[in-house]
């Protein structure tokens, strides 16, 4: 049975310290692959590899979706490095690789690829969420949804 770090201790299980290395920031149109993410932050020191997939789903608040597209603002990217080198600079990671996609997404399509690795799940599951938190509410992205019945909505991405 496993125990869990919860003091501000060292952590002395591992015979490095944490690489905290960004491998991969991009926002860009192309399709996204979680699993290509994963391999990205591969490390020998890391006991956890967490990954996210922010997939386009069918509906919205009760409405059917058919498709959206997101628009970046011209910074997306500066900020997305931005807001990852943050939260990896302030985690016991040893990689991280996030990615935010434009243009049309169909559903089922990824919108946001993050992977983490790290010694321990629990900072793995914690940078992971730190960054889908800090990537939805800093990255000047909108969304404009089009709904099964024919209308749409733009929606503010931060």
């Amino acid at each position: 049975m496993g125990t869990s770090r919860t003091d501000a201790s060292p952590d002395t299980s591992r015979r490095t310290q944490p690489g905290r290395r960004v491998v991969r920031t991009a926002v860009s149109t192309a399709a996204l692959d979680v699993a290509e993410h994963a391999a990205l932050v591969d490390d020998a020191a890391a006991g956890a590899v967490v990954t996210f997939a922010g997939v386009v789903r069918d509906h919205d608040h009760g409405r059917g979706v058919r498709e959206l597209e997101y628009t970046g603002h011209p910074s997306a990217a500066e900020v997305l490095a931005r807001v990852v080198a943050e939260v990896t600079a302030d985690a016991a990671v040893d990689a991280v690789a996030v990615s935010h996609r434009l243009g049309h997404l169909a559903v089922g399509d990824v919108a946001l690829a993050v992977a983490v690795s790290a010694a321990h799940r629990g900072e793995a599951f914690a940078a992971c969420a730190r960054l889908v938190d800090e990537v939805k509410a800093q990255l000047p992205v909108w969304k404009h949804q089009l709904f099964t019945d024919g209308t749409s909505e733009w929606v503010a991405c931060p």
